[in-house]
């Protein structure tokens, strides 16, 4: 953690130099530093490499963006910080950390409200996906896309989860987010959180006896090498999203802040459709591998977590209004899926 705190100075220092001295640090008018907590092996760092690319090159120069993977410059919680103190201009930023800042986000990661990802992007890419990220504004930053972390599945070395009767007193590794400790709390696992960079070792170690995550970040990090069972739950949702620190986005020209939100709409786009359509592959690599992967029926596990829904409205008045408008945006796209698949077989 040290040597973090010292890289994320470090940062600060050069980026301060950078702005006062009359001789540029490099031939770019613009550096723009990101972090994030994955792996350079990861479908989100190949679509920021991506990104960077498009950026640099539509820029012709003028800008220079710099990825900081594996959390380089700190936990997530750390990168949020200098984003809000202006030391660091941009990161991708998971939703538990981001709903922080912008509260009403929490409500993407109630348990087993999404059962598609049709039904996800046409609530973000709306006017409630608008209204979920407004207050990053008096928090000095602004989200520029949504981007992709998915559907989250449970692992574990000790045994196949069937029911919620099997996770009881399990030790579950979860992010710093107070929705998915509740909903393991609920289904009567041990959650406790813990950086994501620190997660294999203690796997590892057997620190915990599993960890939830989306398939992408499982197959990623080589979770199979010290986890044996892979349980298809889908019980929450979570986004992870392109969010810069404002201070630095405003001082940017108006054509580079128009490019920036081009490039990140497109990449987002692009790591969205990379996460679904590389699943089918991921898990059978994982079954190669020896993973165990089952498919309960997810109907107890619903009828346990119920009580998070109750807690999420008693402790926000604006929760149930939020969380109906968002349930019509599903029933509107799920519904008019099943009507479809229907009129075909008739």
């Amino acid at each position: 953690m040290k040597i973090k705190k010292l890289a994320a100075m470090v940062l600060s220092a050069s980026m301060a130099i950078g702005m006062m001295s009359a001789v540029p640090v490099s031939a770019a008018e613009i550096t723009i530093q990101i972090g994030h907590s994955d792996t350079t092996s990861n479908l989100i760092h190949i679509s920021l490499e991506h990104f960077k690319e498009y950026v640099e090159e539509k820029s012709e120069g003028r800008v220079q963006v710099d990825l900081f993977a594996s959390e380089q410059l700190g936990s997530n919680a750390e990168m949020a910080e200098m984003l809000e103190m202006g030391s660091l201009s941009a990161m991708m930023m998971p939703q538990g950390q981001e709903a922080v800042y912008a509260p009403k986000l929490n409500a993407l990661g109630l348990p087993f409200l999404f059962n598609s990802y049709d039904a996800v992007y046409a609530v973000l890419d709306g006017e409630i996906g608008e209204e979920l990220v407004a207050d990053l504004e008096s928090r000095n930053m602004v989200q520029l896309a949504y981007w992709e972390n998915g559907l989250r599945q449970v692992t574990n070395s000790k045994k196949a989860i069937e029911t919620p009767a099997d996770l009881a007193g399990m030790k579950i590794r979860t992010p710093e987010d107070q929705m998915t400790i509740s909903i393991f709390e609920a289904l009567g696992a041990s959650p406790s959180p813990m950086a994501f960079s620190e997660l294999y070792l203690a796997l590892q170690q057997g620190t915990f006896d599993g960890q939830e995550n989306p398939v992408a970040n499982i197959h990623a990090n080589n979770f199979q090498d010290v986890q044996k069972y892979l349980t298809m739950t889908n019980h929450k949702y979570e986004c992870k999203n392109m969010v810069f620190s404002k201070s630095i986005f405003d001082s940017y020209p108006e054509d580079i802040q128009e490019l920036l939100i081009e490039a990140a709409k497109i990449y987002g786009d692009e790591h969205r459709k990379a996460i679904v359509d590389s699943q089918d592959a991921q898990l059978a690599e994982l079954e190669e591998a020896g993973m165990e992967v089952g498919y309960p029926d997810t109907a107890a596990f619903q009828e346990a977590t119920a009580s998070v829904y109750d807690d999420f409205y008693a402790e926000n008045d604006w929760a149930e209004d939020l969380v109906s408008r968002i349930q019509e945006v599903i029933d509107s796209v799920d519904g008019g899926a099943e009507a479809e698949t229907e009129a075909m077989t008739e």
